[in-house]
């Protein structure tokens, strides 16, 4: 998706011509979560004025009450006209930035924080692009229209109908998101029962972040639609593998060069692309509280269900943390494989971003790549080939997040303070609580 597509006056005459009724102004909170506030087609020029204003403090992890005004900045190049529910009149979108009561952009916005961080890689010359593999459960619903964890197939990875049952919805997606202006490469059912996959293609870093959340909204609105209930929680069933969200990332220079390939490289990679996977290792377990951010996302990183553990690297082999896909020239790329989709994108990307951008600031060096099976691997194996481990619970991903100041000044003061106290509420909950786990191996033996 092209930046720069539309002026204030196309989405006005859009908005005429295309009889939209109503607008939706999205946002996304610190935590991922999409809101909006809705206007009719009438307000649409008070909008794209930069006009409309909502109570922040009314949002978790915003603002106080006595600071609540907020103004919402609307992207003119994210109208977006939504496909599914015309029957009354259309209903557009434009994805906004937040700005204080004084103008000045909110530091709580996670879409500023990701275009701050992009500028500081403009100012070195580069842009980040980035393909998404958004991996989603759907599910059906019990009698009351409650959401279950029932399979509704029991096909493995590339399977297709009749016995994917679900393949007839993700292709109703697929052309929704055509429809929005998605390039989609492929979508396919994964690995475990109703677990699939809908890749769409690479953009600049705030487009992929945008399209994400687009993304997610598509796939949970068409699965409804279908009476299945689509999630992005990462380990909603145990004994199957979870839903990830490998991030492929590369660099390009102002004149659209990728600036990870050189040919002369046995690998095929630049200086810089091995000091961007430098800066990725370095930071994986700072990062680790934004790419996992759920109690749940930590039982996903576990060793036997293709999720990375350790922190490691290779050319092709996929057990470790970062994997270079084979593709070379403008295609050359690096794939971080620990995100989770219920990652807030924004801040995913912008610590990505920092990471790799502190490994070339600094010239890192990245430790020799591991082209064997890590899990195979001994304690002692991995310990001398540099092989550290990601946090094994989200409260320990708080702690290293804290611990690693470029992470922090890359989220800035006021998100950190905010997320890490609802996540550490989030996990004192978790502590707090009894399984039924517990009350099944416990209850009858004690």
């Amino acid at each position: 998706m092209s930046r720069n597509k539309y002026t204030r006056e196309d989405i006005i005459r859009l908005v005429k011509e295309e009889n939209v009724r109503f607008i939706r102004l999205q946002f996304t909170d610190i935590f991922g979560t999409l809101k909006n506030v809705a206007i009719t087609a009438d307000q649409i020029e008070k909008a794209l004025d930069n006009k409309c204003m909502f109570d922040g403090s009314s949002v978790e992890g915003f603002v106080r009450i006595e600071e609540s005004d907020m103004y919402l900045y609307p992207d003119y190049d994210s109208f977006m006209i939504i496909p599914w529910n015309q029957e009354k009149g259309k209903t557009a979108r434009l994805i906004c930035d937040i700005k204080n009561a004084d103008q000045e952009p909110f530091m709580g916005d996670p879409r500023t924080i990701l275009k701050k961080v992009c500028k500081e890689a403009e100012d070195m010359g580069f842009k980040l692009n980035v393909g998404p593999e958004c991996e989603f459960f759907m599910f059906q619903y019990d009698n009351e229209g409650r959401p279950t964890t029932k399979f509704i197939d029991n096909c493995g990875y590339f399977d297709l109908g009749p016995t994917d049952p679900g393949e007839v919805v993700r292709q109703e997606m697929v052309l929704n998101l055509e429809e929005m202006g998605f390039e989609i490469e492929a979508s396919h059912h994964e690995c475990a029962p109703a677990q699939h996959e809908i890749d769409f293609k690479y953009d600049d870093a705030v487009s992929a972040a945008d399209n994400i959340m687009t993304f997610k909204l598509a796939v949970k609105t068409i699965a409804k639609k279908n009476g299945l209930y689509a999630t992005f929680m990462p380990k909603p069933v145990a004994g199957v593998a979870g839903s990830g969200m490998h991030v492929n990332m590369s660099l390009e220079d102002m004149d659209g060069n990728n600036v990870f390939c050189d040919e002369n490289d046995k690998l095929g990679l630049s200086e810089i692309a091995y000091h961007f996977i430098a800066g990725l290792i370095k930071h994986a377990k700072g990062m680790a509280a934004i790419t996992n951010p759920l109690v749940n996302s930590y039982k996903r990183l576990v060793p036997g269900y293709e999720a990375p553990v350790y922190i490691a690297w290779s050319g092709t082999n996929r057990s470790p943390l970062v994997r270079i896909p084979t593709a070379r020239g403008k295609s050359t790329r690096v794939e971080l494989r620990n995100p989770d989709p219920s990652a807030t994108p924004y801040l995913a990307l912008a610590v990505c971003l920092a990471a790799g951008l502190d490994g070339i600031k600094n010239k890192l060096e990245v430790i020799e790549s591991v082209d064997c099976n890590v899990y195979e691997m001994t304690k002692k194996e991995r310990k001398e080939a540099g092989v550290g481990t990601l946090p094994e619970s989200l409260i320990d991903a708080v702690d290293c997040l804290l611990e690693d100041e470029v992470i922090c000044e890359a989220l800035g003061s006021h998100i950190v303070e905010k997320y890490t106290e609802a996540k550490i509420k989030e996990w004192n909950e978790y502590k707090n609580s009894v399984s039924s786990w517990e009350i099944g191996n416990y209850l009858d033996k004690y």
